[in-house]
């Protein structure tokens, strides 16, 4: 049995979190071509390497099938309930940042925070016999977000195309989403709120908590935290 580390399969991510770990004396790679799945590490034993999509990571970590993952912050949050209890924050990389927003049109000028939201919400159910719809990949999040601000009569709509777009396809009257720089929501004449943000993103290395080890896997995992300097 081996320590099995995922970290993204493609992109950018992929590449920094090899960047990332070459500069700890650690090197990951492919096997092969770019659509193959197959990785190898160097420079420690006993770890294998499973090239797996961002958002498969926080899934395996939690089924125990994998024991270290490298993955976003908003991921875990978002696809494990009760996430502390399932996987362990060893370290946060430092690239892959992002911020969760919520973001309404432009042109609501008297909506600049959640209070007038939650206003503007009441009164549109009000005035069209439905709720207002907030797009959204990332409904754990958000939901618990509004909840814990005290805004209820809104509806989430699942997004998991070009979010920022629903507002002008009118599928949605506002929307919670990934932002870097905020240049698409600009783009798309949105605005985030002033007390908005819902949960500021990087790409960060977990451990599982019910992954099995015997005893060579907990000496790997020791070996594995002086090499990359983790508490």
């Amino acid at each position: 049995m081996s320590l099995k580390l995922g970290v993204p399969s493609k992109g950018r991510l992929m590449e920094k979190t090899f960047e990332w770990f070459g500069r700890h004396g650690i090197t990951l790679g492919r096997a092969g071509s770019d659509r193959e799945y197959a990785g190898y590490v160097q420079g420690i034993e006993n770890i294998e390497l499973v090239l797996l999509s961002a958002g498969e990571i926080p899934r395996e970590l939690a089924a125990g099938r994998i024991h270290l993952g490298v993955t976003g912050t908003d991921l875990v949050r978002e696809k494990l309930g009760q996430w502390e209890q399932q996987v362990r924050e060893l370290a946060e990389l430092g690239f892959g940042q992002a911020d969760l927003v919520l973001a309404v049109p432009r042109c609501w000028v008297d909506v600049s925070r959640l209070d007038d939201l939650d206003a503007v919400a009441a009164a549109f159910r009000l005035k069209h016999g439905f709720r207002l719809r907030i797009a959204t990949k990332y409904h754990r999040l958000v939901r618990d977000f509004l909840r814990d601000n005290g805004v209820a009569d809104y509806q989430l709509v699942d997004s998991q195309g070009a979010t920022e777009g629903t507002v002008k396809n009118e599928t949605a009257e506002a929307i919670a989403d990934i932002t870097s720089t905020g240049d698409t929501l600009r783009a798309n004449h949105l605005k985030m709120l002033e007390d908005g943000l819902i949960l500021k993103s990087q790409a960060t290395l977990f451990k599982s908590r019910t992954a099995a080890m015997e005893d060579v896997d907990r000496r790997t995992f020791e070996t594995f935290k002086v090499r990359l300097r983790l508490d």
